[in-house]
């Protein structure tokens, strides 16, 4: 029972990671119906920048409260560096291809994709790079069956504080209903005053400032990090935010957590090689039974 509570304890742990990567993926998505897959490898650009700052400020030998201030002052300049990337991708490639056919801006991402990854690649070099281990590794339940360390206390301590201000915002604010109204009906919503441009970019930068922060949470936890990184994780974030509901921001979190608990308990008692495939597999299986995700809602494609 104790193994089975420490991989549940794992699984929702990265699950949590992942959806905050899903987060990104279901915003855009929920707003102007693209699946943005440069998402993934954003999060790579902003892991290398991370790294870059533990570096250059010299934070492996912070100890304390100045190491979780500096991991703050990470989540920010990450979040913003990412946020701003983003945003700068929306006006150069995405917004000119507002009206075009829905393959153009499809194929515009792929190709932003692969243009990050080789920044990646020239930022980082081919081989993966270490992340310092600047949290503690110690046991906080001393004395308990459960290993529950620094980092995993980092995921909650980020990740949900961002979920739930994610929430907040899109249910409670004015900039969280002109998302709304942009997502129901573009054209309506510039009727009523809304700038419509200014919300999809807004969208963006939001998407991408989670991005950020989940990059600088992935370098610290996992502690390994390269320019491939983006597509493996943006592909099981992109998988979460299919299995919840893509479009649904509390779905993105549902699916998050259950490919985290599959992953884990799949590893840990059937083996690493076959995760993919029976993450996979469960996706279908729910999907043919319910199209629209788990937390989405049927809608009818007008023609």
């Amino acid at each position: 029972m104790t193994f089975f509570l420490q991989q549940c304890l794992i699984g929702l742990t990265n699950g949590a990671l992942v959806a905050l990567v899903a987060l990104g993926y279901t915003m855009v998505y929920g707003i102007i119906r693209l699946i943005n897959f440069a998402h993934g490898d954003l999060i790579m650009l902003g892991a290398c920048l991370a790294l870059t700052l533990v570096t250059g400020l010299g934070m492996a030998g912070w100890t304390g409260a100045a190491t979780w201030l500096g991991v703050a002052l990470l989540v920010v300049l990450c979040g913003l560096f990412c946020g701003g990337l983003n945003v700068a991708v929306d006006r150069l490639v995405y917004r000119p291809l507002r009206n075009a056919p829905k393959l153009a801006p499809l194929v515009s991402a792929i190709g932003v994709s692969f243009i990050f990854m080789n920044i990646g690649l020239f930022w980082l070099g081919p081989a993966d790079r270490s992340f310092p281990e600047l949290l503690p590794a110690t046991n906080l339940f001393a004395g308990g069956g459960l290993q529950f360390t620094a980092k995993d206390l980092l995921v909650i301590v980020v990740v949900v504080p961002l979920m739930v201000a994610l929430s907040v915002l899109v249910k409670s604010t004015r900039f969280g209903k002109a998302m709304r109204a942009v997502s129901q009906d573009t054209t309506a919503a510039a009727l009523v005053g809304i700038d419509v441009d200014r919300v999809i970019s807004a969208t963006f930068f939001v998407g991408g400032f989670l991005g950020g922060a989940a990059s600088v949470i992935y370098g610290l936890y996992i502690n390994t990090i390269g320019f491939q990184m983006g597509f493996q994780n943006g592909l099981y974030a992109f998988t979460a935010a299919v299995l919840g509901g893509i479009g649904s921001i509390p779905g993105a979190v549902v699916g998050g957590l259950v490919i985290g608990l599959v992953r884990a308990l799949s590893s840990a008692y059937v083996g690493e090689r076959w995760t993919g495939a029976i993450v996979f597999a469960i996706l279908i299986v729910i999907l043919v039974f319910r199209p629209e995700g788990l937390l989405g809602r049927s809608t009818k494609e007008k023609v």
